[in-house]
């Protein structure tokens, strides 16, 4: 049997989606920057596609950029956004996605910003109230912080966090990679100046993306050397990504409170069936508060085993079954999850975050806690 827990990392396409890409690999494959039919009638594609995004989102079509991913769109947003702005000042989390964090600090490091860390408490929650002070000693900041991180679930309240920033004059840039697709976001009443998406997070393709700004707030490009994406992204266009990218959201938007209800019977009988079957479970962050973390995510905290220690996931992959110990981004690293140590998670108890899609079934979390059970030797 195998299993794969790690939605979270990367989901796998629809069908619908590959259907849709396919003729734009075979037949329509002319430049969209060409002016002969070939060209014109991918340009039209390009467009139609992004005008389905705008529509989604409740948001213009001038206002949405096809990127290469979640992550190019992140860096897009702030290193472009504190440069059109003039930003000397930017506030995160240390629970950000490295996308975002490395690239703050790498700002910070080229003498561009001061860069302010707010505190997180051993839930994972962000101190708004400290938000609220810096942004008062520093208007005019960039602040950058994720709808629902990426290992731990915990979801931020951006209606919240964006009224503060509008309040100050800040720039208000969220990492929604984990959210797109899952949740609707209607960009004309959250208060965001921008967002992001990669579409290989709800079941379209890798290498696909878009970065959504704020049409009162335009920034300049990151990628020089070309027109495209009307002058915000140099490069001819990733014309199959964009297809699928589109066509994505599209069926997420369409199928999502039936995904949802399904997904969420799945994370909720993943828990009970964990309290119930290993003694000494946890849970990390807010992942197991089913109205304060996304839906997908689950950070499972488990019982200190000599048998185990540093070897569960492995055990786990034996036994078919696929998760992951953090953040898929830092899978080859040699040091531990940043997040998990920002929230003070203990190194002797394993960490392993299973994350859901809606081809996941109940069977298969019985199939895995009972794997899980054999593995810490748990009597019935």
């Amino acid at each position: 049997m195998k299993i794969y827990f790690d939605n979270a990392a990367t989901t796998a396409m629809d069908d619908r989606v590959i259907d849709a890409m396919i003729p734009f690999m075979r037949n329509h494959y002319g430049n969209p920057s060409s002016v002969h039919s070939f060209g014109r009638e991918v340009r039209t594609a390009i467009e139609r596609s992004r005008k389905k995004v705008a529509e989604l989102l409740n948001a213009t079509p001038a206002e949405i950029f096809f990127t290469s991913g979640g992550t190019e769109a992140d860096n897009t947003a702030i290193v472009c956004g504190i440069e059109s702005h003039g930003i000397t000042h930017a506030i995160t989390s240390p629970l950000e996605h490295h996308a975002v964090l490395h690239t703050l600090q790498m700002c910070e490091k080229k003498g561009h910003i001061k860069l302010s860390i707010l505190d997180v408490n051993e839930q994972g929650e962000v101190d708004l109230d400290q938000l609220e002070e810096l942004l008062k000693a520093n208007p005019k900041s960039l602040v950058s912080l994720m709808h629902a991180n990426n290992e731990i679930g915990n979801l931020n309240d951006l209606n919240r966090i964006g009224s503060l920033a509008k309040e100050h004059g800040a720039f208000f840039h969220s990492d929604t990679v984990q959210t797109m697709g899952h949740y609707v976001h209607d960009l004309k009443s959250i208060p965001v100046d921008s967002i992001v998406a990669g579409g290989h997070k709800f079941h379209g393709p890798k290498g696909s993306g878009f970065l959504y700004v704020k049409k009162d707030k335009k920034i300049y490009p990151l990628i020089h050397g070309g027109a495209q994406e009307r002058n915000m992204r140099g490069g001819t266009e990733n014309v199959i990504g964009i297809i699928g990218i589109a066509k994505a959201l599209e069926i997420a938007y369409e199928d999502m409170a039936e995904h949802h209800t399904h997904v969420e019977s799945v994370k909720k009988h993943f828990i009970k069936t964990l309290i119930q079957e290993i003694p000494g479970v946890g849970f990390n962050g807010l992942s197991a508060d089913m109205d304060k973390s996304l839906y997908t995510v689950l950070s499972v905290s488990l019982p200190p085993s000599e048998a185990n220690s540093g070897m569960l996931l492995f055990n786990l992959d034996l036994e078919g079954v696929s998760a992951s110990g953090g953040s898929a981004c830092s899978s080859g690293a040699t040091v531990g999850s940043h997040v998990l140590r920002g929230i003070n998670h203990t190194p002797e108890r394993d960490a392993v975050r299973f994350s859901f899609s809606r081809f996941n079934t109940i069977e298969e979390v019985n199939y895995t806690v009972g794997k899980l059970k054999e593995l810490y030797a748990v009597e019935a």
